[in-house]
């Protein structure tokens, strides 16, 4: 007998149905399984007897064939067990075949028949919903991740033997409930009230938020860098419930999400050690997963100690801080990662860390700290549009018992600032202007548009461009760091005091 159950794969971040055909026929004792399965997949064959045995259900003495169509579709993970399970049940006549119309099946089995949780949950019940499927069944595990997608019958399964009798009619198992993604808290790591001193930095941090732009701190060792930009999360815009699910999905794919949360309400902040190969900041391997920019989409990637980076590691990311995206191609295709992320980044100006420093001195030479700084590319640090110097904080700064502004205030005044430029962005006639969210994704199309300066600013930016010989890039980004500048004091035109903020903001490292 030919039995058909529907599973799914996840290719990249999508999910795509996978039809999973077993039939059993005369032979030897055996299983087979085809259509480009993977290790895991083949691995299946002795989980799936075994968990069909202990659960006390009947086992076929029969070859076998167990067909993943579509055939052209690379299978990888666990994730078939249980379809597999049922499908031979369904064979050898222990199951009726209606009782599984319009259902989708998901999880991993252990060899005592109990379902185990598998990744990518979130994606495989979006693909079912829109394939019209009416239920699925998934491991209780992760159940709550699934209801996050509405008009979805949900059945956690806890053991093969349990879903068995209730396919058998003999129990019914109750759905889950559908969670309603409703509201997103922010979390809050580092508040900036906590920080003492360094206002100007913090200034730095409420217009980089306020745009979406990119910045790089640098300073000595013990000045707060790492501190300032793990309280940038608490100054973002709270995420819209899209954001949130698009957070969600790349995490449920890479396996990251916490067990008790089916839905990432706060920005993300990933801190990846200099030591991660390309591959594990961009995303790659044999099976493209996302990497740590694509895990850092929506929220923030902070890269302490920059310079430690290998050069391999830096240059790669070149493309995901222009294009918001990374495109992995194999031989056997192309995928496509969302990285819309601010890249955070801290450095020293030496190695010892004290060059410039009035309190201690230096102990590198000319030629160690100009070797030291130009281990960043003049390209990438032409793609960063927040420079700011972080000095050592004074003993009367640190000793001070006063508490700054709360990180609640600062938000409140980067969301009115990006409010501000979704209504100009939502009232552009410009036919890219659909995708633009902040300043920073501006194209030059809508920078000639939103970005004119008076007689004076022409003059400022005139002298600007021929004493720091500017980049054109780097001549947009300064007039987008203008218009956040100005977006934050609500004013509709740049002033010159607004370009000459943004222009204090450019680089000053000896980087040749």
């Amino acid at each position: 007998m030919l039995a058909r159950v529907y599973s799914c794969a996840v290719i990249g971040l999508d999910g795509v149905i996978v039809e999973v055909e077993v039939d059993t026929g005369q032979g030897l004792p055996s299983i087979v399984i085809v259509g480009l399965p993977d290790t895991a997949v083949q691995e299946s064959r002795e989980r799936v007897q075994a968990a069909i045995k202990n659960a006390g259900l009947f086992y076929p003495r029969k070859r076998v064939t167990v067909n993943l169509a579509p055939a052209s579709v690379r299978k990888e993970g666990p994730a078939y067990d249980l379809p597999i399970a049922l499908g031979v049940l369904v064979a050898t006549e222990q199951i009726s075949p209606e009782t599984l119309q319009d259902s989708l099946v998901i999880g991993e089995l252990s060899l005592d028949g109990s379902v185990r949780h598998v990744r990518g949950v979130l994606p495989m019940a979006a693909v079912a919903r829109q394939e019209s499927f009416k239920r699925v069944f998934v491991p209780a595990s992760d159940a709550a991740e699934a209801a996050l997608i509405p008009g979805l019958e949900v059945i956690p399964v806890e053991s093969l033997g349990e879903l068995v009798t209730h396919l058998n009619g003999r129990i019914s198992l109750p759905s889950h409930p559908a969670v309603e993604a409703s509201s997103v808290e922010v979390f809050v790591q580092t508040d900036f009230r906590e920080i003492k001193g360094q206002e100007h930095v913090k200034r730095a941090l409420e217009v980089a938020a306020s745009g979406g732009h990119n910045l790089l701190m640098i300073g000595p060792p013990g000045s707060g860098k790492t501190l300032l930009a793990r309280a940038l999360p608490s100054i973002l815009p709270r995420m819209s419930i899209e954001e949130a699910l698009d957070v969600t999905r790349i995490y449920s794919v890479a396996d990251q999400l916490p067990s008790d949360v089916p839905l990432i309400g706060s920005r993300p902040f990933r801190s990846p050690h200099h030591t991660i190969s390309h591959a594990g900041l961009v995303g790659g391997g044999n099976w493209p997963h996302p990497g740590e920019v694509s895990l850092a989409h929506r929220g923030v990637l902070f890269l302490d100690e920059l310079p430690e980076f290998g050069p391999r590691v830096l240059e790669v990311l070149r493309q995901p801080v222009e294009d918001k995206l990374v495109t992995i191609s194999r031989a056997q295709g192309s995928l496509t990662f969302p990285a819309n992320f601010q890249l955070v980044a801290a450095m020293n100006p030496c190695p010892c860390g004290y060059y410039g420093d009035p309190v201690r001195a230096c102990s590198c030479s000319s030629g160690v700290v100009t070797k030291y700084q130009k281990r960043i590319s003049g390209p990438l640090l032409d793609r960063i549009d927040i420079h700011i110097e972080v000095p050592r904080v004074e003993y009367e700064k640190l000793s001070d018992s006063r508490l700054g502004e709360p990180s609640s205030t600062v938000r409140e005044r980067v969301e009115a600032a990006r409010a501000l430029q979704r209504q100009r962005f939502g009232q552009n006639d410009s036919p890219f202007g659909g995708d633009i969210t902040c300043n920073a994704d501006m194209r030059p199309a809508e920078v000639r548009q939103f970005c004119a300066l008076d007689d004076d600013g022409l003059k400022l930016m005139k002298s600007a461009m021929s004493q720091l010989q500017l980049s054109a890039r780097a001549y947009h980004r300064i007039l987008k760091l203008a218009r956040t500048i100005a977006d934050l004091a609500g004013c509709d035109q740049i002033a010159t005091h607004h370009l000459a903020e943004a222009l204090q903001y450019r680089p000053r490292l000896t980087v040749g």
